[in-house]
């Protein structure tokens, strides 16, 4: 690994600005770029030491506050060690703020993000990859079939709501992706049951899409998330290689 720092940024986007912050190798040149796509808790601490951590294996990570309409973040007062079932306000906060960000604005936010970074002198030229998390997940495989000719591997871990019912479900897109895909699924999810996930792996399949798609036994939703009680050490770590591999294969 190689030392990194990181720096918040407003970001201009075709609908405002969004707070955002961006970490990179502290050697001034360009690396491939990632677009790091945040849980619902959204930017904060934690948030950007996985990205400092991230570009200290060589690599330019961008991680706006895609809810940057309702406020910059912190958005709620968020506690040092997050339990959602034991803080149901958190999410009485943040509901109506994830229901208001449909598709349509948060993939025309994914341009914005999308060419802020390849305006940047810290991105060497070329696709670029995301991560996303939790809801974050979702918004990466959205962003993957909007921009196919600038992802080249999307990665999604304790992603919920991939494969529903809705016409708008974001496995109903897999036939526009060429990116290649990871999926890091917990299996302790109810946001992600065992049907959504065959019903994906369907879709991926009948489009020819790349993709591995995992279950990490015994981890919960939120399982990458240092400072939250889903948390989870070993599940974390294996996150970092799969996320390492591909990012290492694709970009």
């Amino acid at each position: 690994m190689t030392n990194s720092r990181g720096v918040s940024l407003n970001l201009p986007t075709p609908d405002g600005v969004a707070d955002a912050y961006l970490a990179h190798p502290d050697d001034g040149r360009p690396h491939p770029g990632i677009l790091l796509y945040m849980d619902a808790f959204g930017l904060r601490p934690s948030l950007e030491a996985m990205a400092r951590r991230l570009a200290g294996h060589g690599y330019t990570v961008l991680v706006p506050n895609v809810f940057y309409r309702s406020g910059r973040a912190p958005l709620v007062d968020l506690p040092d060690h997050i339990d959602p079932a034991q803080r149901p306000e958190i999410f009485e906060q943040l509901g109506p703020v994830m229901s208001a960000l449909t598709p349509a604005p948060a993939m025309r936010d994914a341009g914005g993000y999308l060419d802020w970074l390849a305006g940047s002198p810290l991105v060497a030229e070329g696709p670029v990859g995301t991560t996303g998390y939790c809801m974050g997940g979702a918004l990466g495989i959205r962003t993957a079939a909007a921009y196919p000719d600038r992802i080249a591997a999307a990665a999604a871990f304790h992603a919920g709501r991939l494969a529903t019912d809705a016409e708008d479900s974001p496995h109903l897109l897999a036939d526009r992706i060429t990116a290649e895909l990871f999926f890091g699924h917990a299996d302790q999810d109810p946001s992600l049951p065992a049907d959504q996930i065959k019903r994906l792996e369907h879709a991926l399949d009948a489009a020819g899409v790349r993709y591995r798609s995992e279950l990490y036994e015994g981890a919960h939703h939120g399982f990458t998330q240092t400072d939250t009680a889903a948390y989870d050490a070993d599940a974390n770590n294996r996150h970092w290689r799969d996320l390492l591999e591909l990012f290492g294969r694709a970009l």
